[in-house]
């Protein structure tokens, strides 16, 4: 195919703010992983896929729950309103829980 460009899994990307490895994140309506850290404004190859452990908003969140990123705190919760649907819960966190796994991919 000559418009073949990439696979996918790995985009480079400008950071949006300051980012340590590990962070989410997103550009416009494209959520990823920092790969490394980066400083605003630099380059930053995102990852687009996988499962991934992320902080959590207060509130339990059950296997197979949509959760979303809340872009202001930095986190995933399963509130839908103002945030961008992320991927799904692979396992249950309890409302204590700081982090949630996340299998990240738009889901019906």
């Amino acid at each position: 195919m000559k418009n073949f460009v990439q696979k996918g899994e790995n985009i480079d990307l400008t950071a949006p703010r300051a980012l340590a490895s590990g962070e989410g994140f997103l550009v416009g309506s494209l959520f990823a992983v920092a790969s490394g850290a980066a400083a605003s404004g630099a380059p930053v190859v995102g990852v687009t896929e996988g499962v991934f452990d992320f902080p959590k908003a207060a509130g339990a969140i059950t296997a197979g729950a949509k959760v979303y990123w809340d872009n202001v705190a930095f986190n995933v919760t399963t509130t839908a309103t103002s945030n961008t649907l992320i991927g799904v819960a692979t396992k249950a966190a309890a409302s204590g829980d700081a982090t949630a796994r996340v299998k990240l991919g738009i889901v019906a």
